[in-house]
């Protein structure tokens, strides 16, 4: 079934939006190694590649539908980062804000009776969940240690093993 029309036009919103969320990832990697926390930075960047999977995933289902995906304008992120805390609120705002876009992608799909999109949005609904828990796990770890030196760098060293594999 070719893709057009309202939800064409949005999954390419949301292509651009997963090049977004991997621009805000490599800031955030950025303000982390300017910080001298190189585990955390690579968790960031790690972050950061795991999102160009996804804009290529819908990248992928656009264009076995005979759809061209288009990639709108990306603006640079204006986040003022002072704290491991505040990077990770940031991430998890935007993970937020992602998981209501691929919210609208399924009530459009749904709306328009478009059932081929529906498992893959289901998987991106799955895949938000485990983002969202994943960075609120960690702001709930970053506050238990507060000014605790040991325990920040302790965090920076097991969030620095995570594998750079994307998904």
């Amino acid at each position: 079934m070719e893709l057009k029309g309202k939800l064409a036009d949005a999954i390419n919103d949301q292509i651009t939006l997963e090049i977004q969320a991997a621009v805000v990832y490599r800031q955030l990697a950025i303000e982390m190694s300017v910080q001298d926390l190189p585990g955390i930075s690579h968790w960031f960047l790690a972050q950061s590649a795991e999102e160009l999977v996804h804009a290529q995933k819908f990248t992928d289902h656009m264009t076995d539908r005979n759809a061209a995906p288009k990639i709108a304008t990306i603006t640079a992120p204006n986040l003022t980062i002072d704290s491991v805390l505040a990077a990770f609120e940031a991430s998890l705002a935007h993970e937020q804000k992602v998981s209501e876009a691929i919210r609208n992608l399924y009530r459009l799909a749904q709306a328009e009776g478009d059932i081929d999109s529906i498992p893959l949005l289901n998987w991106f609904v799955g895949e938000q969940l485990e983002e969202e828990a994943s960075v609120g796990e960690i702001i709930g770890r970053v506050r238990l240690i507060g000014a605790d030196g040991n325990g920040l760098l302790r965090l920076d060293a097991e969030l620095g093993a995570r594998q750079t594999g994307a998904e």
